[in-house]
């Protein structure tokens, strides 16, 4: 057989979002906040996870091929146009409900030969890109990688093989989220790291306390900030329009 060039990456980082469909997205945040604020937040929130996975796999030169994974269609123009300017490929979500989707991602990308596989979502961005780098690690010591966020779900989940009964009976949207995963791996006897626990943004508290982040982030040198400036300006007017409400 003959050998190939160049090493083949042989991991795999999903970007798990939903199209910024106005009424389908971040629905907990309305009201106060309308529908198409809130999908415009979402759809900045996508782009920079798409940008900033970007910038960590050519910054760290990490072996990943990057995946959108979409719903509720690849097929939208909103992800094909992501896929032409951003260089990722895209999936379909298929499944009833978080857990089984994520499954069937994971299926599908350890039959095309991928040794590791992480999920992230689309509310954190801000994650320093170094979590990657760390997940990665971990991955090649543990069998699962979370990332915890501050409500007690995760932002990032990696495995090494496809392990359906990891979501089994997980309460989806609550504060069991990690604490049920994390058991569940236990009594499969699986060894679980944790990456940095992070903000992701579900509820009017977190839009609050990242407004407050951004604020802060914005008296920083421009080379130094974490939040995109596409995003600090959706936030800065969320904040002004809040104020009125």
């Amino acid at each position: 057989m003959k050998q190939p060039s160049s090493p083949s990456p042989h991991a795999a980082l999903v970007i798990f979002a939903k199209a910024p469909i106005p009424g389908e997205v971040k629905t907990r945040l309305c009201p106060p906040l309308i529908p198409d604020e809130a999908a415009t937040l979402h759809g900045s929130f996508v782009l920079d996870m798409l940008e900033r996975t970007k910038l960590a796999v050519a910054k760290l030169q990490l072996p990943f091929h990057r995946y959108l994974a979409c719903a509720p269609s690849s097929e939208l123009v909103f992800f094909k146009i992501m896929e032409e300017r951003q260089g990722v490929r895209l999936l379909d979500q298929i499944g009833e409900d978080l857990g089984q989707r994520m499954h069937h991602t994971f299926v599908s990308l350890f039959a095309k030969g991928y040794e590791r596989v992480l999920l992230v979502g689309t509310d954190v961005p801000t994650l320093p890109l170094s979590v990657y780098q760390d997940a990665l690690t971990l991955l090649g010591k543990s069998d699962v990688v979370l990332g915890p966020a501050l409500d007690g779900g995760y932002y990032l989940i990696g495995l090494t093989k496809p392990t359906e009964s990891i979501f089994a009976g997980v309460p989806w949207s609550t504060d069991q989220v990690l604490a049920v995963t994390q058991q569940n791996a236990k009594t499969l006897g699986l060894s679980v790291s944790l990456t940095t626990a992070w903000r992701d943004v579900d509820t009017i508290a977190d839009l609050h306390s990242l407004i407050t982040e951004c604020q802060e982030d914005n008296k920083k040198p421009k080379q130094d900030r974490s939040f995109s400036m596409r995003t600090a300006g959706a936030i800065q007017l969320l904040a002004t329009r809040l104020k009125t409400r």
